[in-house]
């Protein structure tokens, strides 16, 4: 396995560590609520930090998007906004399914989307070979380990019924939908190489080059966002808030932000260094560390103090499932 590859891999890693931690600020908000907290995070994480990081690493923007046809930034910016429909129907389906239920659906789906379509559209002729097959069982075992660590979930909260009857069905659609729309931040990025191609073409380094593909993405995903903690602030009347002190709750929110934006963009440089399935691989296994670093960190934080013994054995089945589909997926990309 070259370098670059290696190097892939450790920087997936680092952007699976700060994407599952990405959430935990919010734990610690006192006088906000979540929209608050979310209004802040979504203009952090979608608007200063995407421009800040392209106009400092890449450059040229002016350059780049003027020197492209509309549709070569329509497409990233509409599946950017699809992705930020998904973010505000995750919270819903969440908040009516349970964690486990829910992640499962959203998780599963999203993974396999999201690592299935740009290995279809971009890299179809390696489905046939030995590593097309070791990235199909390698999926196989990574919706098997996400299945298993949902059921964990679900343990752990024994005491917790998932509503019923029409409501129940109406959530269950959101979470379906929800799980097809996530992986639309990956499309983005997969399909908007046109813009990372003319920055190259500009003199910016590939590794760089991605930076300016994000601005686009997540102008994209603010606007749902951006809706939808609109209306809750008018709905809730939840504006006053911001008229009182800004800490703790606006630090955590900012940092909930470099964490996102600081995953977002590290798993950029290493689809670069994961070669031509950086994308679909990668996509991979980002998901497969991110899962990894949310269920460790929510032990090392008490949240299975409580649980059922059976509950860790099958939680630690379910990471031991997702270790081996990282081996497999790996193998796949060498």
């Amino acid at each position: 396995m070259s370098t670059m590859v290696l190097g892939g891999l450790g920087l997936t890693l680092v952007a699976g560590l700060l994407s599952g931690n990405c959430m935990l600020p919010m734990k610690f908000a006192k006088r906000w609520q979540w929209e608050n907290v979310w209004l802040v995070f979504s203009l952090v994480s979608l608007v200063i930090l995407p421009w800040t990081l392209a106009l400092t690493l890449a450059g040229h923007l002016g350059e780049i998007y003027g020197g492209l046809e509309p549709r070569q930034l329509a497409l990233p910016f509409l599946l950017g906004a699809g992705w930020g429909i998904a973010q505000v129907l995750f919270g819903l389906s969440v908040a009516r399914l349970g964690l486990a239920l829910g992640y499962a659906i959203i998780i599963g789906l999203g993974s396999l989307g999201g690592t299935l379509v740009p290995l279809f559209f971009k890299n179809r002729g390696v489905l046939g070979t030995s590593r097309g097959a070791w990235i199909v069982a390698g999926l196989a075992v990574m919706v098997a380990g996400i299945a298993v660590s949902a059921r964990a979930g679900g343990q752990r909260e024994q005491g917790r019924k998932a509503e019923a009857g029409a409501g129940y069905a109406l959530a269950l659609a959101m979470a379906v939908f929800c799980g097809l729309l996530a992986p639309m931040i990956n499309y983005s990025f997969a399909f908007g190489q046109d813009i990372a191609v003319r920055a190259i073409k500009l003199g910016i380094s590939p590794e760089r080059a991605g930076y300016a593909v994000w601005p686009v993405t997540l102008a994209g995903g603010l606007l749902p966002n951006l809706a939808y903690c609109l209306y809750l602030l008018f709905r809730k009347k939840t504006w006053g808030l911001f008229r009182g002190p800004w800490l703790p709750d606006a630090g955590h929110a900012m940092l909930m932000a470099v964490l996102w934006m600081g995953a977002m963009s590290v798993y950029g440089v290493a689809a670069v260094y994961l070669g031509a399935l950086g994308t679909s691989v990668g996509w991979g296994l980002f998901q497969i560390f991110m899962i990894m670093t949310a269920n460790f960190g929510g032990v090392l934080t008490g949240e299975w103090a409580a649980a059922p013994r059976s509950a860790l054995r099958t939680l630690y089945a379910g990471l031991a499932l997702l270790g081996v589909a990282t081996v497999m997926l790996a193998a796949g990309n060498r």
